[in-house]
C-alpha cells in the first residue's frame, strides 16, 4: 500500500518522476510507446482508472460515446451480455446490463495532480506557471536547439546549469529579476532540497510539489528526462538531467515570489490548512468504472469475433505446396503493407509475401555520404556495434538556395530575397494549385543513393569508427540472413526473386514525419536495409554457410532491395544491373504487378482522404494521391497506422483470405520450422512492444488528444527541431495530433499466433516482460491450433478454448466494390474466387 512520505528522498522522487513523465523520443527519433508504460504493471483497466484519478487523463470513451456505438450496433448486443455475465455473473446480467446501457452515472475529472501547487494562487493570488514557463521554455529551446536558430546557444559545451551559471556572471542581463535569486544562484550554494525548504518547508510535500510542477508540462520534462536517458538521441549532444531542469525551475518560482512580494511572503507550509489527498494513495474502483471498461471489453470482442470467426471459416490451403513461385517478396510487418500484399497476391496468384520487422536483422547505424552524424537504422532498443556507411555518390543533394543559411545575413539575405525571394513566393502561390515535390519535402528515396555504394563487407576486423565496426563479416552476415530466413518459415522452395521491400514515406511540412517511416528502423526508411539485407542475401561465401547449415538457395535465386514510399505509393529497386538476363526478364513482368497493385493500394487508401475521388479509375486515383502527398497544404499526407487492431503471427495462409481492411500487421511465421518456439520468442520479443506501443499510443492519442495527444497540428511551431508546440511558447505536445487519429478506433491490440498453446505458453514464460504485456491485458492474445486450427485465447494465464458467437462471415469476390467510396471501417470478409 503507497503511504505518504514524512521524509523526502531526493533520490527515489527523481527516479519515480522519471518514471511517470512521457517517454517521448525528439522528432528526428519519433517511435510509438504506450503512452502510460509508467502503470504497465498494473492490469489494463485499474491502470486506466488510475492514471484518470492521478492525473486526470480520460482514458477511454465516454458512456455516451459507447452507447452510441452500441446503437450503431459496433458494440453487439450478444457480445456485451457474454462479457457482463463472464465479470458479474448470470444472476447479476439484467443489472448490469441496465447499468450499461440506461442508468445515468456522473463522472468525476478531479485530478490530484496540480492540486499542492493550486495554493499559490489560492493563496497570493499569483500564477507561477505563467511567470516561469515563457523564460523556461526559451532557455530549454535554445539550450537544447538542434539547427532551428540562427545564433547558437553561446555557452554549449557544459552542462546546463553549469552554462547558465557561466552566462550569468558575464552578462549584462539576468535570469532573474531579483538580487535575492540572483545572489544565491552565483554563490551556487543552493541543493534541490534547500530550495525546497524555501518554497514549501515540509518534506511531506516536497513529493507531490515536484510532481505538481513537472507534469505542469510534462512534454518539455518528458523530453528532458529522454535525453538524460539516451544523450545520442539528439544529434548535436547536451549535458541536461531532470534534476537540473528542476533545481533552475524552483529558483525561477522564487525569484517570482521574491519580485511579486519581497520579503512578504513564506513557505507553503506556514498558510497551508488542508494537504492535499497523497499523490499515490489508493484509487478504488468504481461503479462507473466498472462499467467503462465493460464497455470496452465489449467493443473490442464485437471485432475480434469477427475475426476469429473469419480465421475458423476460411478455407485452409495446405502450406507452400510445391508449385511454380514467380517471385517472393520480404515487407515490413506494417500494416499498411497487408492491402500491399494482398493486391500483389491477387494479381499474380504464383508469388509469395512474408512480413517480419523492416530492419530485416541490419542492427548497424548509416551515415549518408558527407553526413556529418551517425543515424540508426534498428529498433530503439538495440545498440549497434556496426557502421554502414555511404560512398561514391554521384548526385548532390538537391536544396533549396533561399533556405540556406546565408539567407539570414544581412548583406546576402538582402540580395536573395530581391531574387530568390520573388521566386520562391511564385513557387509557393503555385504549389497550392499545382503542388511537386521539392528539394525542402522529406522524401523517402533521398534516405540512401542508389547509386552510390555502401560499405557492407568487413574483411578487416581493425576497420572501425569511433568504435563501430564498419560492415559485416561473412559469418555475421550469414547469421542474419539465417535467423530472418528461417524465423519467417522460408527455408526452401525459393523463387528466382526475392524482393526485399523496405518502407518510408514522403511528406511536406510535417514534423511528425519520423512517425511515417519505419518503427523498426528507428523512425527512417528501411532502404539501407534492404540493400544490405540483399547483398548479404547474395554472397557467394554466405550462401556456403547457409547450405551447411540446411538453407539452400540456387545459383539463379537473386535477392533485389527495393523501397516502399506508402504516402506517394512508389516503389524504387535497387542494383537491377546485378540481374541474371534471364532474371532481367522476370524483373520486368514482377514490375507490372507491383504498379498494378500500388494503384489499387493508391486507391483503397484514397477512400478515407476528402480531396481524392476514389471512385475514379485506379491509375488516376494514384496520381491525385502523389500529388496530394506533397501539397504544402496537406495536413493528412496519409493516415499512417489508423485503425491498427490485429498483430496475425502466422503462415500467410492462415490469413491470405480474410479482408482485414488493412488493420493487421502480418509476421510470417512457419511452427514447422521451429517446434520448440525458439524464433517465435524473438518474434514476440520484437512485435508486442513495437506494434502494442504504436496500438496504444494510437489509443489514448484518440480518447483524450488534449492531454494524451498533440491536439490538431495546425498551430504547431517546431521548437528546436526536438518536439512540436502551440506557438511559441507552449508546452512540448506528446502523443499524436488529431489528423492522424481522427478514423481511428480505439481498441487494444489482438495478437493471433499460429502454433500449440503450450508453446506459446512456454515461450511467454521465458520472457517476463513480453509476459507483462499479455498477463496485464495491455494486449489480447490468441493462439490458433496449426493442426485443428482450433482457438484459444489467454486469459488469467493460460489458455482456455474460444468458440465465436459470430456463425457467418459475408464472402467477397471483388474487394474493390467495398472501397470505392466507403470511409467507415469495412467488416471482415471472406475473400473468395468466384
Amino acid at each position: 500500500m503507497n503511504t505518504h512520505m514524512d521524509t523526502f528522498n531526493e533520490h527515489d522522487v527523481l527516479h519515480k518522476l522519471k518514471h511517470y513523465l512521457p517517454a517521448q523520443a525528439p522528432l528526428k527519433d519519433f517511435v510509438h510507446h504506450n503512452t502510460l508504460h509508467a502503470f504497465q504493471d498494473l492490469d489494463f483497466h485499474q491502470a486506466l482508472h488510475r492514471a484518470a484519478k492521478l492525473f486526470g487523463y480520460k482514458t477511454s470513451l465516454s458512456i455516451d460515446e459507447y452507447r452510441s456505438l452500441y446503437a450503431a450496433k459496433r458494440i453487439r448486443e450478444d457480445i456485451l451480455k457474454q462479457i457482463i455475465g463472464q465479470r458479474k455473473g448470470p444472476e447479476k446480467l439484467e443489472e448490469w446490463l441496465h447499468k450499461a446501457i440506461h442508468q445515468p452515472h456522473k463522472g468525476n475529472r478531479r485530478s490530484r495532480i496540480g492540486s499542492l501547487r493550486a495554493n499559490w494562487k489560492k493563496h497570493y493570488h499569483i500564477d507561477l506557471d505563467s511567470m516561469v514557463h515563457p523564460i523556461l521554455f526559451r532557455i530549454l529551446c535554445s539550450y537544447l536547439d538542434q539547427g532551428i536558430s540562427i545564433w547558437n546557444f553561446p555557452i554549449r559545451q557544459k552542462s546546463f546549469l553549469a552554462a547558465l551559471h557561466e552566462l550569468e556572471k558575464i552578462s549584462l542581463s539576468s535570469f532573474f529579476r531579483t538580487k535575492q535569486v540572483k545572489t544565491l544562484f552565483l554563490s551556487q550554494s543552493y541543493s534541490l532540497k534547500s530550495i525546497l525548504d524555501t518554497l514549501v518547508g515540509n518534506e511531506s510535500l516536497y513529493e507531490h510539489y515536484l510532481f505538481d510542477q513537472q507534469f505542469s508540462h510534462p512534454g518539455w520534462s518528458g523530453l528532458v528526462n529522454a535525453v538524460e536517458t539516451l544523450p545520442e538521441s539528439l544529434l548535436d549532444a547536451r549535458s541536461l538531467s531532470l534534476h537540473d531542469l528542476i533545481v533552475f525551475e524552483l529558483l525561477l518560482e522564487m525569484d517570482s515570489l521574491y519580485y511579486q512580494f519581497g520579503n512578504k511572503w513564506e513557505p507553503m507550509q506556514s498558510w497551508l490548512s488542508e494537504a492535499p489527498v497523497y499523490l499515490f494513495a489508493e484509487t478504488p474502483s468504481t461503479e462507473l468504472s466498472q462499467i467503462l471498461s465493460i464497455w470496452q471489453e465489449a467493443y473490442e470482442w464485437s471485432y475480434y469475433d469477427q475475426v476469429l470467426a473469419g480465421l475458423e471459416q476460411e478455407p485452409h490451403p495446405a502450406d507452400r505446396q510445391a508449385k511454380r513461385t514467380s517471385f517472393q517478396a520480404l515487407l515490413c510487418i506494417d500494416d499498411r503493407e497487408c492491402s500491399l500484399r494482398r493486391y500483389l497476391e491477387e494479381f499474380d496468384h504464383e508469388c509469395e509475401t512474408f512480413g517480419t520487422p523492416g530492419f530485416f536483422g541490419i542492427d548497424s547505424f548509416f551515415q549518408p555520404e558527407g553526413g556529418k552524424y551517425y543515424t540508426k537504422i534498428c529498433p530503439v532498443p538495440v545498440t549497434p556495434t556496426h557502421l554502414i556507411k555511404e560512398t561514391g555518390s554521384p548526385h548532390k543533394r538537391p536544396k533549396d538556395y533561399y533556405l540556406d543559411k546565408h539567407a539570414h545575413s544581412f548583406h546576402s539575405g538582402w540580395l536573395i530575397a530581391q531574387t530568390l525571394g520573388f521566386w520562391a513566393a511564385l513557387r509557393l502561390v503555385l504549389s497550392i494549385f499545382r503542388p511537386t515535390l521539392t528539394p525542402a519535402a522529406a522524401s523517402s528515396f533521398r534516405h540512401m543513393d542508389n547509386n552510390a555504394q555502401l560499405t557492407i563487407e568487413n574483411n578487416d576486423p581493425t576497420a572501425q569508427e569511433n568504435g563501430l565496426q564498419i560492415g559485416y563479416s561473412v559469418s555475421e552476415m550469414a547469421q542474419r540472413v539465417e535467423n530472418i530466413l528461417k524465423s519467417i518459415g522460408l527455408a526452401d522452395g525459393f523463387a528466382p526473386i526475392i524482393y526485399i521491400v523496405g518502407h518510408g514515406a514522403s511528406s511536406v511540412n510535417n514534423p511528425h514525419y519520423a512517425a511515417y517511416d519505419c518503427g523498426a528502423c528507428s523512425g527512417r526508411a528501411g532502404s539501407v536495409n534492404a540493400r544490405v539485407f540483399a547483398h548479404m542475401g547474395n554472397h557467394t561465401e554466405v550462401r556456403a554457410i547457409l547450405r551447411d547449415n540446411g538453407i539452400y538457395i540456387p545459383d539463379t535465386t537473386q535477392f533485389i532491395g527495393c523501397l516502399h514510399d506508402t504516402t506517394r505509393d512508389e516503389i524504387e529497386f535497387f542494383d537491377e544491373n546485378s540481374l541474371l538476363p534471364e532474371n532481367q526478364l522476370h524483373h520486368q513482368k514482377n514490375k507490372r504487378a507491383f504498379d498494378k497493385a500500388l494503384d489499387y493500394n493508391a486507391k483503397e487508401r484514397s477512400r478515407r482522404f476528402d480531396s481524392v475521388n476514389s471512385n475514379l479509375s485506379p491509375h488516376k486515383v494514384h496520381e491525385r494521391v502523389r500529388q496530394r502527398s506533397v501539397a504544402l497544404f496537406e495536413t493528412r499526407p496519409e493516415l499512417n497506422h489508423a485503425t491498427n487492431a490485429l498483430t496475425i503471427v502466422g503462415r500467410r495462409s492462415l490469413s491470405r483470405t480474410l479482408f482485414l481492411d488493412r488493420r493487421s500487421f502480418l509476421n510470417s511465421y512457419n511452427y514447422r520450422l521451429d517446434p520448440d518456439g525458439i524464433y517465435l520468442l524473438s518474434i514476440l520479443k520484437a512485435a508486442v512492444p513495437v506494434s502494442g506501443g504504436i496500438n496504444l499510443e494510437y489509443f489514448f492519442s484518440k480518447v483524450d488528444n488534449n492531454q494524451l495527444g498533440a491536439g490538431t497540428k495546425l498551430p504547431h511551431n517546431v521548437m528546436g527541431l526536438i518536439g512540436v508546440a502551440n506557438g511559441m511558447d507552449g508546452d512540448l505536445r506528446p502523443g499524436l495530433p488529431s489528423q492522424m487519429v481522427e478514423v481511428h478506433e480505439p481498441i487494444r491490440m489482438l495478437f493471433i499466433v499460429e502454433q500449440d498453446p503450450g508453446v506459446v505458453l512456454t515461450v511467454l514464460r521465458q520472457s517476463p516482460p513480453t509476459m507483462q504485456w499479455f498477463a496485464n491485458n495491455w494486449v489480447h492474445l490468441v493462439a490458433v491450433h496449426p493442426e485443428t486450427f482450433a482457438l484459444y485465447v489467454f486469459t488469467n494465464g493460460a489458455f482456455t478454448p474460444y468458440q465465436p458467437l459470430t456463425t457467418h462471415v459475408d464472402n467477397i469476390a471483388d474487394t474493390t466494390l467495398i472501397v470505392d467510396s466507403e470511409q467507415k471501417i469495412q467488416p471482415v470478409y471472406i475473400i473468395s474466387d468466384n
